[in-house]
């Protein structure tokens, strides 16, 4: 499993990062008042700090901001995402229209578009299944989706330090789940790796208080809901079919009771 994100840096720069990323801009002196720290010490922090390198930007004013807020709307995610909106604006597009804008999104991202037979393929297949998802939890449960907002094809990788890719993100009031696919009927440890890799930066992304529920789905079989151990460590990843992914928001939520 990815080191714990948390450990590569001090509760300072998390407790700096998160009041950034909250506010709508605030400057050096402002985050030294509200932190009881002193303004020399911030200085220092927003140089030397990877995570403040990385994730936050000054502006002509010399306010901080963050690159991605960290409060609904998620500001910025746009920039990072393929495709981003609401489920409900999801559910209502059509897949030609759905895939124009994410391929668009894609090349906006620098995502490679190489293998496009293979690749278009498994945008497609990736759609059916969240759509079949949503469909699901409408028919199983009282959730209102509609406001929930979804992410294909993540890519946050500006510098060395922070690197955070995803092939779906569904983001609810309280809870991220962070989706890996694969067009598979076997479960790969280094895939199980490769789905709890992110879940650190994520959860630094999306700040305290917001619980990330990382699965590997794999669309290449049916019925199929397991846990499988993250690597050398004790902790266990979801494993599910696309048929059987209302199963990982139901660990999370508890719908069916």
């Amino acid at each position: 499993m990815a080191k714990d994100a948390t450990r590569l840096f001090t509760p300072a720069e998390l407790q700096i990062y998160s009041l950034i990323s909250r506010s709508s801009g605030i400057k050096a002196r402002e985050i030294a008042r509200e932190l009881g720290l002193e303004k020399t010490e911030i200085s220092r922090w927003m140089v030397s700090s990877a995570l403040m390198r990385e994730l936050c930007y000054q502006d002509k004013e010399y306010n901080w901001h963050a690159l991605v807020r960290q409060q609904p709307p998620y500001e910025g995610l746009y920039e990072f995402s393929g495709w981003y909106g609401t489920v409900q604006e999801f559910m209502a597009e059509d897949e030609n229209t759905w895939l124009n804008e994410l391929e668009q999104g894609c090349r906006r991202i620098g995502r490679n578009l190489n293998d496009t037979r293979g690749l278009i393929h498994s945008f497609r297949d990736c759609r059916e299944t969240m759509r079949r998802l949503f469909e699901d939890l409408r028919e199983m449960s009282s959730l209102d989706t509609s406001s929930w907002e979804i992410v294909f094809e993540l890519r946050l990788n500006l510098r060395r330090m922070i690197r955070i890719y995803a092939d779906v993100l569904v983001i609810t009031p309280e809870r991220v789940f962070p989706l890996e696919f694969k067009m598979k009927n076997a479960v790969d440890p280094d895939e199980v790796l490769q789905a709890a890799k992110y879940v650190p930066f994520l959860e630094i992304l999306f700040g305290p208080g917001t619980d990330i529920y990382p699965a590997l789905v794999l669309t290449g079989t049916s019925e199929l809901f397991t846990e499988a151990q993250i690597g050398k460590t004790d902790c266990v990843l979801p494993v599910c079919s696309g048929d059987m992914l209302f199963n990982v928001f139901n660990e999370a939520i508890g719908f069916l009771g």
